[in-house]
């Protein structure tokens, strides 16, 4: 399976797997740019690229970053749809207290290329027509906290 892409700036930086057998490719800044704690930075790549057919491409945060200086990605996972031809930038968060300077270059975020699975939508007329399951509706903190809670 291939991934297509194309730089858009001198300096973008393709995307690459730091070891064979990683599941994200790094993505890097083509750009400075400082971001004040608290504040969220479009960072643009330099790239776009072609999807695989009946694929995605997930933007998510490097650990480092957000171990080190707290950096994350906003709105992560991020979505590129099979059909976006744009630039890819990414939303980066300062959640520290420091100052963070990104720098051209700089690996800022990892692209997971995912299968997608289309569903046919079907409305129904009440919840009686789920299927019932143990969980039911059960959602925030309904299994407890720790294991064997219920």
């Amino acid at each position: 399976m291939k991934l297509k892409v194309h730089p858009l700036h001198p300096q973008a930086i393709l995307p690459s797997y730091a070891h064979p057998d990683d599941s994200g490719l790094d993505l890097c800044a083509i750009a400075s740019a400082t971001i004040a704690p608290g504040e969220s930075r479009l960072i643009p790549t330099g790239l776009s690229i072609e999807l695989p057919p009946n694929t995605e491409a997930q933007i998510r945060p490097r650990s480092g970053l957000a171990l080190r200086h707290q950096i994350t990605v906003l709105n992560t996972p991020g979505t590129i749809d099979e059909g976006y031809r744009g630039e890819i930038a990414i939303i980066l968060i300062n959640h520290g207290r420091h100052p963070f300077t990104v720098e051209p270059g700089m690996k800022i975020a990892q692209m997971v290329i995912a299968p997608v699975l289309r569903v046919a939508v079907e409305a129904i007329g009440t919840a009686d027509a789920l299927t019932s399951t143990a969980r039911g509706q059960g959602g925030f903190g309904s299994t407890g906290y720790r294991v064997g809670d219920r």
